[in-house]
């Protein structure tokens, strides 16, 4: 078998998580995260005998943050490669999505000529989870994999609205960076709620989730600058407990409503993280046609 085609993330990824679920038990997240790097040569060995994953390891790839590559020669050998100085949380992440284009793409990179026997994955396809196409679908079986909806869903139910603290358990459980657990948290929760990431006071990217995003609150991120609110923590710069733990925002700070603004800085990565939490007033229905706008970093899985 040299690919899977048509590409079925959440298949794929449910494939292999009931394969450990019925090898390491239910409650394996109770003890330790997915060793994702062990899981792919192992898996990969068994799937794809004659042309597995043998190497995953740190490299020098400038502009990406992760790669899938095989060999020239038949029959293939393949490697995936995470670029230096990230995180164990954020390597994890990297890991899982260049191993879920082997899964899903191996195929396709191995036969068409505009690949060149690889694919090298920046950070707005990896990190942000602002990618299309494939790139949209290793994340989603990434996340999925490290992850499962029905584990986090039991842990954080879609009802509430969590701080940096539960939201840094559930990152710690299943061993990936806070940003992958609050974007995997929105793609679910039934409340109103964006993640702004940000330096300097302007915003490098946000994400809705599906209510916050239905009722037209969502930022301009793409090819526009958006400046931070002057009173925002991002900006004032005083990263407290109490800023961390939530603080109101008045009406026209952010938007046309209140919300509770929770800020923390990330010295690793020189950006912050604010998490905005906005008032349910009504029942945002999922049927609705969204705001028409070029928001296309939000995706609805």
């Amino acid at each position: 078998m040299t690919g899977i085609a048509p590409a079925r993330p959440h298949k794929e990824a449910a494939r292999i998580t009931k394969m450990l679920d019925m090898v390491l038990g239910v409650d394996r997240f109770d003890r330790a995260p997915v060793d994702v790097a062990t899981l792919a040569m192992e898996y990969s060995a068994n799937v794809a005998p004659e042309g597995p994953i043998h190497r995953v390891e740190e490299a020098d790839i400038t502009g990406c943050v992760g790669a899938l590559v095989c060999s020239p020669q038949a029959p293939r050998q393949w490697a995936i490669m995470y670029n230096r100085g990230q995180s164990d949380g954020r390597r994890a992440f990297t890991i899982g999505h260049e191993f879920g284009h082997f899964v899903l793409h191996r195929g396709l990179i191995e036969s068409d000529p505009n690949y060149e026997l690889a694919i090298y994955c920046d950070e707005e396809a990896v990190v942000q989870r602002g990618g299309t196409g494939i790139e949209a679908e290793a994340d989603t079986f990434a996340a999925d994999l490290l992850m499962p909806l029905h584990d986090f869903r039991a842990h954080l139910p879609p009802k509430t609205q969590p701080d940096f603290g539960m939201l840094s358990k559930l990152a710690q459980r299943y061993g990936v960076s806070l940003t992958a657990a609050i974007l995997r948290w929105l793609e679910y929760t039934e409340t109103r709620a964006m993640l702004v990431v940000s330096n300097e006071g302007f915003a490098h990217w946000a994400k809705s989730s599906k209510p916050a995003f239905r009722s037209g609150r969502f930022l301009r991120t793409r090819n526009e600058v958006y400046e931070l609110p002057g009173v925002a923590t991002a900006v004032t710069r005083s990263f407290s407990d109490e800023a961390r733990a939530g603080i109101s925002q008045d009406s026209g700070i952010w938007f046309p409503e209140p919300v509770i603004e929770m800020c923390l800085r990330s010295d690793r990565y020189d950006q912050e993280l604010t998490l905005l939490h906005f008032e349910r007033r009504q029942a945002w229905n999922d049927d609705e046609e969204p705001v028409v706008d070029a928001f296309d970093r939000f995706t609805t899985g």
